[in-house]
């Protein structure tokens, strides 16, 4: 099945009043797409693709410094949030049994005006990301509140274990991700730009700079290409919303293949991974035991070590 693309003008940014039909048919076409694919491209959110692109210009900026310069706010070095700052080339393995990623990233996940930004590197770095970062924020809220209609719940279940994004007590990461050019004789064997994996969170926002390299597994488990729809964002299910829904929201697996010979394109996108608050305690909310409770920070911290080979500390 194709990624649907849905429009989402009626419960965009800065709309409140959305009458009863508009919200019943954005929320039985959400339900559709995340029950049967996992992922849905929304039109006409209010984020516009003017935003997008300045965010993406700041960090394209940053990722193009000198490793000297950008070492210094290396993720790991932040006490606010070890989740916080860049990572560097080949740090990854979303696939842990392929090689090191071929991406750098920068995460946003601390808000905070008191820590080391690199905003003498590179002008507006931190109000950049951190405005955006809040766009996003207000319409993962928005998405939640559908989800949550959707399966015939009160509309803030979901929205009530998200209500500190941008604080200590919530670890939602703004990504800027950057894909530089590939050089085909050093790619080590089986190494991909982003390997296979499924998000860990609740949702996804994606933005994409360019139309291809993103592949989606549908249920029959072949991948499918999710190129760059200008003007959309592309939302998908992550795996603890996979599991807080008894497997009715399905989180689907994804991944960024090397670009094909002769293809010198840089490739950067902005992942918004949204997750509920680190001492909440996620079950199944049909009240049943398919999966046992879960602290957030808990679950957070087994994945992060699967994904960097180590011992990580979220606390």
């Amino acid at each position: 099945m194709a990624i649907p693309v849905l429009d989402f003008s009626a419960y965009e940014l800065g709309k409140e009043n959305v009458s009863e039909a508009d919200l019943e048919k954005l929320t039985k076409e959400l339900r559709k797409a995340f029950t049967e694919v996992g992922f849905v491209y929304l039109k006409n959110t209010g984020i516009n693709q003017e935003e997008v692109e300045k965010v993406m210009s700041v960090s394209k900026k940053f990722f193009s410094l000198p490793e000297n310069k950008k070492k210094p706010f290396s993720r790991g070095n932040y006490t606010c949030n070890v989740n916080h700052g860049w990572v560097s080339l080949e740090t990854e393995s979303l696939n842990p049994r392929r090689p090191g990623d071929l991406k750098e990233a920068f995460n946003t996940t601390s808000l905070r005006e008191d820590i080391n930004w690199p905003s003498e590197e590179v002008a507006d770095f931190r109000d950049t990301k951190v405005s955006f970062f809040l766009r996003c924020k207000e319409l993962a809220l928005k998405v939640l509140r559908l989800m949550a209609i959707g399966l015939g719940m009160d509309s803030e279940v979901f929205v009530n274990k998200h209500k500190h994004i941008g604080s200590f007590e919530n670890g939602t990461t703004l990504r800027s991700l950057y894909y530089p050019l590939v050089d085909s004789t050093r790619v080590k064997e089986n190494q991909v730009r982003c390997g296979e994996h499924s998000d860990y969170g609740s949702i996804t926002l994606l933005f994409q700079s360019s139309e291809d390299g993103l592949q989606v597994q549908n249920l029959a488990g072949e991948f499918v290409s999710a190129p760059c729809i200008p003007g959309t964002v592309l939302v998908n299910i992550a795996d603890l919303m996979q599991r807080w829904t008894s497997d009715v929201y399905v989180s689907a697996v994804h991944r960024a293949l090397l670009p094909p010979a002769g293809d010198s394109r840089t490739r950067q996108s902005l992942a918004f991974f949204v997750q509920p608050e680190n001492e909440s305690i996620i079950k199944c909310c049909d009240g049943s035991d398919k999966y046992p409770p879960i602290k957030t920070v808990d679950y957070f911290t087994s994945r992060f070590n699967d994904t960097y080979g180590k011992k990580t500390n979220l606390v």
